[in-house]
């Protein structure tokens, strides 16, 4: 892949709701949704017309059925689309940006606690995410040792 497509692939993507999302696709997504949904809705219509007794409750069953219709848009988008985000993990983190971020956090709420007061299962699932011995280890440093020479 040569500079200029990387930078058109790049052109494409949109990040909305926190979520990276390609134009074209994006697009499709909203025909798709409109038109399955706009079906759903019209067919449930023409059919509940005949079978309920009264107009109004004939249209709130169709309207139903447009919802279920958005719903299954959203699998079939789901399955042709997938997702633009790449997550990469680090295997070596810098250990002084975890120190900077367990200071931020407790400078936000105060102090972090202790790890014994913590529930059996925060505990398992921490273990699980390999963070319980980044909390356990973690010590803050006093004022007095932020503003002296190393």
């Amino acid at each position: 892949m040569n500079a200029d497509s990387a930078t058109r692939a790049r052109w494409r993507l949109v990040e909305i709701w926190g979520d990276t999302a390609d134009l074209g696709h994006l697009g499709w997504s909203i025909v798709i949704g409109v038109a399955v949904s706009l079906a759903g809705y019209l067919v449930a219509s023409r059919v509940l017309a005949s079978a309920v007794s009264t107009p109004e409750l004939a249209r709130a069953y169709a309207m139903l059925a447009g919802l279920g219709g958005c719903v299954v848009s959203g699998l079939i988008c789901a399955k042709l689309f997938t997702p633009k985000r790449e997550v990469v993990e680090g295997t070596e983190a810098d250990p002084r940006w975890r120190e900077e971020v367990l200071a931020e956090l407790a400078g936000e709420h105060g102090d972090l606690g202790s790890m014994d007061d913590l529930p059996p299962a925060v505990v398992r699932e921490m273990k699980e995410l390999e963070i319980y011995d980044l909390f356990a280890s973690y010590k803050p440093r006093s004022r007095n040792a932020e503003g002296a020479a190393p």
